[in-house]
């Protein structure tokens, strides 16, 4: 087992022996998992029992080389079981949902493997409030502020300069300056307005590599252009059409429940769909770094699907084993959109963030854009598109237009 402290362990401790506003926090070694050694840790429960719950963070040594929000913040029952089953949690999501993540980062990030073995977890008291992330671009603090999960009237993740408090400028201006490095804060913000600082991130590397930039740029006197980029993206894409694909699935079932054609399908040649265009996927995301994902049809109707789940319903061993394929390829696809960067759907598809999604330090050079039509229109979009030609590995470029309106086009 490592004996070297995460990074999000160590700024913690740094921070709450500085004065500042750290919540009480502990850090369970992965030893301790091992070794069931629960002693400390059950001590610092006691603490929290009235509350029935805290949040367990991943604390992993090598964490620290990958980007936010790789590794999951479990909120859990303040018992050692409800730890235990929140690093369980985070392992397993770590070889499923966030596995082709991680993948990606190790490939275009040269983050190194991970050992989640030596999954370390913070254990924190659970606080209602909302997130705030806070980071200097160039000479200006930024502050994203997360949706309120608690609230049923929400808005969606902001960024902005102007935080709702003062104190929060001040704030992170003294922790950065108390490091000595920039740094990405995470702070909880309570109903009673009580800031708590529950994350800091080194991002020097970052910051010198990506955000300076600026600070380096020659200013030129003037351009001329035949034709003027108000705001541009290029991006290889991945055309994804879940009804033809629903529609494949349920023709290979009937090849196999009627015989039909000159090889009737076997149970395997269903399940090859399904695993096919699992592969193709994983295969688009692993060569391309920054993709789009265009969404002729990623919604199905219900009917599409209970079709496709019931249609081997007379061998109810193998629909078992359909029902759970196509379940769990439903999840697939959630991992694959969530790894692009640009989702060109209607426009009541669009991509759920969370704190470092909608405004982590990765994204300041890539923000993730969602480019969409209105539903009434989809019909027409979407046969356009099929008109025009476009293919899974295509170039596309996305203009904006004066007035804010998003076209595409082909390379």
């Amino acid at each position: 087992m490592s004996n070297r402290l995460p990074e999000k362990a160590r700024l913690l401790e740094r921070l709450k022996a500085g004065g500042f506003s750290v919540p009480d926090f502990l850090y369970v070694p992965a030893e301790n998992f091992v070794n069931n050694d629960f002693t400390e840790l059950e001590a610092f429960l006691k603490k929290f029992q009235d509350d029935f719950k805290v949040i367990a963070r991943s604390a992993h040594p090598d964490e620290e080389y990958y980007k936010g929000g790789t590794f999951d913040s479990i909120t859990t029952y303040s018992d050692i079981g409800g730890i235990q089953y929140a690093r369980k949690r985070m392992v397993k999501s770590a070889l499923t949902a966030k596995a082709l993540s991680i993948l990606r980062q190790q490939k275009f990030n040269r983050a190194p493997e991970i050992d989640l073995e030596q999954m370390g977890v913070i254990v924190m008291p659970f606080m209602d409030g909302s997130s705030v992330m806070a980071k200097m671009i160039g000479r200006n603090w930024e502050f994203g502020y997360c949706r309120d999960r608690q609230q049923k009237l929400s808005s969606e993740p902001f960024i902005t300069r102007t935080p709702h408090d003062r104190k929060l400028i001040d704030l992170s201006a003294d922790i950065q300056d108390f490091l000595g490095f920039s740094c990405e804060i995470e702070y909880i913000i309570t109903y009673d307005n009580d800031i708590y600082v529950v994350q800091a991130k080194d991002i020097s590397e970052f910051a010198l590599l990506e955000i300076t930039e600026s600070e380096h740029a020659i200013a030129l006197d003037g351009i001329r252009r035949i034709r003027k980029r108000h705001s541009y993206r290029e991006r290889p894409v991945f055309i994804m059409d879940n009804q033809a694909f629903y529609l494949e699935v349920i023709g290979q079932c009937e090849k196999m429940v009627h015989g039909w054609g000159d090889s009737p399908a076997v149970f395997e040649d269903v399940l090859g769909v399904i695993s096919q265009y699992q592969q193709a996927m994983e295969t688009f995301a692993l060569q391309h770094r920054r993709f789009a994902v265009m969404g002729l049809q990623i919604s199905v109707s219900g009917d599409l699907r209970q079709v496709a789940n019931h249609y081997l319903d007379d061998t109810p061993a193998l629909q078992k084993q359909l029902s759970k394929a196509l379940y769990d390829h439903h999840y697939y696809i959630d991992r694959f959109m969530a790894e692009a960067d640009t989702l060109i759907a209607r426009d009541k598809i669009r991509l759920s963030l969370d704190s470092h999604d909608a405004y982590g330090v990765n994204t300041i050079r890539n923000p993730l854009w969602s480019v969409y039509w209105y539903h009434k229109r989809h019909a027409e979009i979407t046969a356009r598109i099929r008109r025009a030609g476009f293919k899974t590995g295509d170039t596309i470029g996305i203009e904006i237009n004066p007035d804010g309106k998003p076209q595409i086009f082909r390379h």
